[in-house]
């Protein structure tokens, strides 16, 4: 499977009060590739399944393009950023791999 590194700074996305979430997101050229490599296997608003390692952790979520931005985004769970003490605006180095390509 097709894996990838980068670093990102983390940001916050906020749709309503109790509704707060945190992202990085992908370089733009690395969206670009993903875009083209994983259009067969996207799964539901075009997400990608992924495993992320971010420090010492390790775990599968999905990415999802944001039009706005012209990138994917990756959304980072606070486990991981207290397991690794991350901070909004700051970077974190993430290494990514494609995982399901099977097409849908």
């Amino acid at each position: 499977m097709p894996s990838y590194e980068f670093d990102a700074p983390l940001w916050r996305w906020q749709a309503r009060a109790q509704d707060v979430w945190t992202f990085v997101s992908l370089p733009e050229a690395l969206s670009d590739e993903l875009l083209e490599l994983g259009e067969p296997y996207a799964r539901g608003f075009g997400s990608l399944r992924v495993e992320v390692t971010v420090g010492a952790t390790v775990w599968r979520t999905s990415v999802f393009p944001d039009h706005g931005r012209r990138a994917y985004v990756l959304p980072v769970k606070r486990a991981v950023r207290e397991a690794e003490g991350l901070t909004v605006g700051e970077p974190a180095h993430v290494r990514l791999r494609l995982v399901d390509l099977e097409p849908r």
